[in-house]
């Protein structure tokens, strides 16, 4: 078993907190991603997991055990960066099996996972090569493969796909799930790329200044987010976001079009809906279209809804033009609302 709870971890550099006591629970075999933009602290808390950092507070454990104050060879993971740190002078065999070696595994037991981790990852062709002779895909199918071969209660990944191109992280994005779900390791994964979170994640944890706003299934958090910043950063184009005023009970004027609520809201609040969850229809939101952007297999619109800007993802046979004025009618399922003070969702 290597469930891994984090109790009230934080962490400060001088006067700079990078993490408020942080408390998630990472299940046996759980696939998590960790979520946010740059400074969020979503690496300084995979490095306080891996031991490469010291928390100012809290408790990390991994497998019933308390590791915060063993250093990393001794917490039962392995890890892959960002820059794959695969050694120029090694060949990927001898890469591949390098932690093998340092751990004293016998010549037969190196050779046997080696073998067997290269060829998971279809590198198995290439293990007489050096680094310099390999792809950047190729690279980090190595960092990848010497990770595994350790045979890890725990795989760390930070950004591991982020110096691929395009066409390259599909494909290990892919190949990536398939594989740490065969190895039965617990995994945490940074990232700040939601569609890398989105398509591989069991669940994903959402981080904004230094703490967790949402822990949730991949559909939750795109369905219902638990705070304006989970909608406006998941998403691409994210939520839409327009002002919404209590005219009588648990119903709200947006944009003149008045809509069922929540019954004990205050007097204010955000009307929130994604841009694919709304249609043309002769009444609904009245929408001045600016900017039409064909995309194949459907049209983006960037409008302007009562002053304020609202994306809608519509079909690509639409036929319409920038000063159009058209109603736009929201999936009354799919609306969501939030406290502009606290910032939180409410219920309908």
């Amino acid at each position: 078993m290597a469930e891994i709870e984090i109790k009230n971890v934080a962490k400060d550099f001088g006067a700079f907190t990078a993490l408020h006591s942080v408390d998630l629970t990472i299940t046996d075999q759980e696939f998590m991603v960790l979520l946010g933009a740059s400074g969020c602290g979503k690496t300084t808390l995979l490095r306080i997991i891996a031991g490469l950092e010291t928390p100012s507070q809290g408790e990390v454990w991994i497998g019933g055990r308390r590791v915060d104050h063993l250093p990393p060879r001794q917490r039962g993971i392995a890890m892959v960066f960002q820059n794959y740190a695969v050694f120029p002078h090694l060949t990927v065999f001898e890469n591949i099996g390098f932690g093998l070696r340092m751990a004293k595994h016998n010549n037969a037991e190196v050779e046997q996972r080696v073998k067997r981790t290269a060829g998971l990852m279809h590198i198995d062709h290439l293990l007489e090569r050096y680094s310099g002779q390999l792809s950047g895909g190729q690279r980090q199918r190595v960092a990848v493969a010497r990770a595994l071969a350790m045979e890890p209660e725990v795989i760390l990944m930070d950004e591991p796909l982020s110096n691929l191109d395009a066409l390259l992280r599909l494909e290990m994005r892919a190949e990536l799930k398939g594989i740490l779900a065969d190895s039965k390791t617990t995994t945490i994964y940074v990232t700040h790329d939601q569609v890398e979170a989105m398509s591989l994640a069991d669940r994903i944890s959402v981080m904004h200044q230094g703490r967790i706003i949402q822990a949730d299934s991949p559909i939750q958090i795109y369905r219902n987010p638990a705070a304006h910043f989970v909608g406006s950063f998941i998403g691409n184009p994210p939520m839409n976001f327009l002002a919404a005023e209590r005219v009588d009970g648990g119903r709200y004027k947006v944009a003149g079009i008045d809509y069922a609520g929540p019954a004990d809201g205050p007097a204010k609040l955000q009307f929130a809906i994604r841009p694919e969850d709304v249609h043309v229809a002769e009444t609904g939101l009245a929408a001045t279209v600016r900017v039409v952007e064909p995309l194949g297999p459907h049209l983006l619109l960037t409008c302007n809804v009562d002053g304020q800007s609202f994306r809608a993802v519509l079909e690509s046979d639409l036929k319409v033009a920038s000063g159009d004025v058209i109603n736009l009618q929201p999936i009354a399922d799919r609306i969501r609302w939030f406290d502009p003070e606290s910032t939180l969702a409410l219920a309908a």
